[in-house]
């Protein structure tokens, strides 16, 4: 193979370390100086503060905040529509906008951080954020924008963007179709826009970070015409600097334009948006292999990056989505989205032999270049009628996804030098690559996804709304096509179709009470057999494409309101196919995962000062079936048996505009290996704030304080992320951050 070489990119300048305690004094300061420059802090100097948001193209609008203001009554239940949860019989959890801005979420992962059945990870070998939810892995490209898959930047995800974050637990294919990326079998993640409030709205923020990084965000919103039926909104933020491990640097530039309309029989939105996450130097993944134990987490201010690593993703993103009322009770809809995607990276992690030492060896350097161009959409119909004493809420739906995939790769080969977890080594970065794979310049397409589906289904109201079944089924066509990277031949054709049923049921004994069960599938793909098995051994049918993996999920539960608190549990069990070569020598659908658990949450206002969210999973996801009694019945790879988390707000009294938070966030040990040899330490981690709202010259003026890992504690924060991948992602250290909102 040639040698190829690429160009060094500069890199901004480090800035010197940060200490947290002397801005901890700042903020502080910050109440008092608040206090003495507007003394006078009556109800009539305080604005009110607007959280509501105009609803999108869509007769049903967002789902009320409940109260607390952290999650909402409900959400998205795919084509379904928007439902409160107490009429759902799925489990769904919405955090806010106001949650994300108060806990200065950067990221989707970090709002996933308040949800007991999420698990946030990282793809393998290369930053991605990824989610477990149940026990199974979700990819950020996997996740849907207002409805629709695989529109929003592949790898991170800035959080400022959105009104709403929105976790549907469980299975999902006839309510959303099959994720194009394979993922999601336990659970999906809507994110929802922002839409122009009604009433004016011009906010600006400017924030720190330990570490050096700054940040400068603004939201301005209006609303047009007589009857305030146009909106605009737009949003942008910029994040550039250090982090609080040493020598870490990201730069983030992320912009959403968001417009509806809105009359009486029509409504039409659309969004376009940009965001462009450049990383230098961030610290790798920590890949195990022959080492007899897990090793201990290092100094988690340790860098054991190369500081020549890199990754480049820049996005381009938008959306169109309409509906429109027939007749009273028939709305039909539209929407159609696109994404284009230019990504570029350097990779180097570290491999651990001795879990002792912590000594092993720099991995070999990989390179890629990646271009995804998707384009998607989606029609429907909604209709209600009754048939005597039966209501019925009639919904079918179109659906069609394609991804054009390019890529290209350069690799430096075998890396034989000596490194160290606890004292890293620096490796001169490599000047040829004498392996490549496709033009780094101008890739060639590698893969097609084409993906389209065809749903219908029904709820049937009786009783008064006391009792309440939906039924439906999906018929969705997988497909795949890859091509080889260097001469574009096509080297494989997938195209399968299976039907997907649902059934769920609610009861409601009374308004504020509801029990609820569902049967429920996911799909995805079915692997392509492998030549060898994990021993050498050739297999029979090497190359053949299995059909699609079909999970099946079975769960019940209750959801109950006591005034302005709301409560919640789950018991669920998923079955995920997985093949294996068989006694005869062939690959087939064998064995199977199966996730059991318990989900039990809380949420809302304890009392007129104290809000709180939290939860707590029990989960036994163990392999089954595995052909093999060193893995059969052993646990998942990177599944915690407990996650936990608890989050409380508290209104100071007698000091009015000042509430404190604090957040515990609990996960048991997990495994590294499918033979469960490599036991992965449990952790707790703590973190604090406080905000302080004042008004300034009429401008609502809101100061926030917050300190991330209190303890500063040193803790494995996730294992895996990717099919069979049992590497570590090091927790982050103690950070504290601080940011100023004024509202003009």
């Amino acid at each position: 193979m040639k040698s190829f070489s690429i160009i060094n990119y500069p890199r901004s300048a480090r800035p010197r370390r940060s200490y947290w305690f002397p801005c901890f004094v700042l903020a502080a300061a910050c109440p008092a100086w608040a206090q003495d420059t507007q003394p006078d802090l009556t109800e009539a100097t305080l604005p009110t503060v607007q959280v509501s948001a105009s609803a999108d193209a869509s007769s049903e609008g967002l789902s009320p905040v409940y109260p607390g203001g952290q999650v909402a009554r409900g959400g998205r239940a795919g084509i379904l529509g928007t439902r409160d949860a107490l009429e759902t019989p799925f489990s769904i959890n919405s955090f806010t906008a106001e949650l994300i801005q108060n806990q200065q979420a950067k990221s989707v992962g970090d709002v996933l951080q308040n949800d007991a059945s999420v698990h946030v990870a990282r793809g393998y070998g290369n930053f991605q954020e990824t989610y477990f939810v149940r026990g199974f892995y979700l990819f950020s490209d996997d996740t849907a924008y207002n409805g629709l898959y695989s529109l929003l930047p592949r790898q991170y995800i800035a959080a400022e963007l959105f009104e709403r974050v929105e976790v549907l637990r469980g299975a999902s294919a006839f309510l959303t179709g099959a994720a194009p990326g394979n993922t999601g079998i336990g659970g999906s993640i809507n994110l929802l826009p922002k839409r122009a409030p009604n009433d004016p709205l011009s906010q600006v923020n400017l924030g720190w970070t330990q570490g050096g990084q700054k940040s400068a965000s603004f939201d301005v919103a209006r609303r047009f015409g007589d009857d305030q039926a146009t909106g605009l909104r737009v949003v942008g933020a910029h994040r550039e600097g250090g982090t609080s491990v040493d020598h870490e640097n990201s730069r983030l530039d992320a912009f959403l334009a968001g417009f509806d309309w809105r009359s009486g029989k029509a409504r039409l939105s659309a969004d376009l948006g940009y965001q462009n996450h450049r990383l230098n130097g961030i610290r790798p993944s920590v890949t195990l292999l022959g080492a007899s134990r897990v090793p201990s987490a290092p100094d988690n201010q340790k860098n054991y990056a190369q500081d020549w690593t890199y990754s480049d993703e820049r996005d381009v993103f938008g959306s169109v989505r309409g509906e429109y009322d027939f007749a009273e009770n028939v709305t039909a809809w539209f929407a159609a989205g696109m994404r284009k995607t230019d990504e570029e990276s350097l990779f180097s992690g570290i491999t651990i032999t001795n879990g002792f030492t912590g000594a092993g060896n720099t991995n070999a350097t990989l390179g890629t270049a990646r271009e995804d161009e998707v384009t998607t959409g989606e029609i429907g119909l909604r209709g209600k009628f009754s048939t005597g004493a039966v209501d019925h809420a009639l919904v079918a739906s179109y659906s069609a996804f394609k991804l054009d995939l390019k890529s290209s790769w350069i690799y430096s080969g075998s890396s034989s030098q000596p490194n160290n977890l606890y004292h890293p080594v620096p490796t001169p970065r490599p000047t040829t690559f004498p392996f490549t794979g496709g033009d780094w310049n101008h890739p060639k397409t590698t893969q097609e996804t084409l993906l389209s589906s065809f749903a219908i289904g029904d709820t049937l109201s009786m009783l008064d709304e006391r009792l309440l079944l939906t039924l439906g089924i999906r018929h969705q066509t997988l497909g795949t096509k890859s091509y080889d990277t260097a001469t574009g031949a096509k080297t494989a054709d997938y195209d399968e179709t299976k039907n997907s049923p649902m059934a769920g049921l609610v009861v409601r004994p009374m308004k504020n009470l509801s029990f609820y069960a569902n049967y429920i599938e996911s799909l995805s793909r079915g692997d392509t057999a492998p030549f060898r098995d994990a021993y050498g051994n050739q297999t029979k049918n090497g190359g053949q494409a299995l059909p699609p993996y079909v999970s099946k999920q079975k769960e019940i539960g209750v959801k109950y309101e006591y005034g302005a608190l709301a409560a919640s549990l789950a018991l669920f069990t998923t079955k995920k196919p997985r093949g294996l070569v068989n006694a005869d020598g062939y690959y087939t659908v064998s064995g199977e995962d199966r996730h059991r658990g318990v989900e039990l949450g809380v949420q809302g206002k304890a009392t007129q000062n104290l809000r709180i969210l939290g939860g707590i999973t029990w989960l036994d996801a163990r392999q089954k079936k595995t052909g093999s009694d060193l893995t059969d019945g052993k646990r998942v790879i990177g599944a915690p048996s407990r996650q936990a988390n608890l989050n409380v707000e508290w209104d100071v009294p007698g000091a009015r505009g000042l509430t404190l938070d604090a957040r515990a966030i609990a996960t048991a040990s997990s495994y590294a290996d499918a033979e469960n040899t490599l036991r992965v330490p449990g952790w707790t981690r703590f973190d604090i704030g406080a905000r302080y709202m004042t008004a300034w010259q009429d401008h609502l003026v809101t100061l926030r304080a917050r300190i991330e890992n209190l303890t500063n504690r040193d803790y494995w924060a996730s294992v895996g992320g990717a099919a069979n991948g049992g590497y570590l992602v090091l927790g982050a250290p103690r950070t504290f951050m601080l940011t100023g909102t004024i509202e003009f």
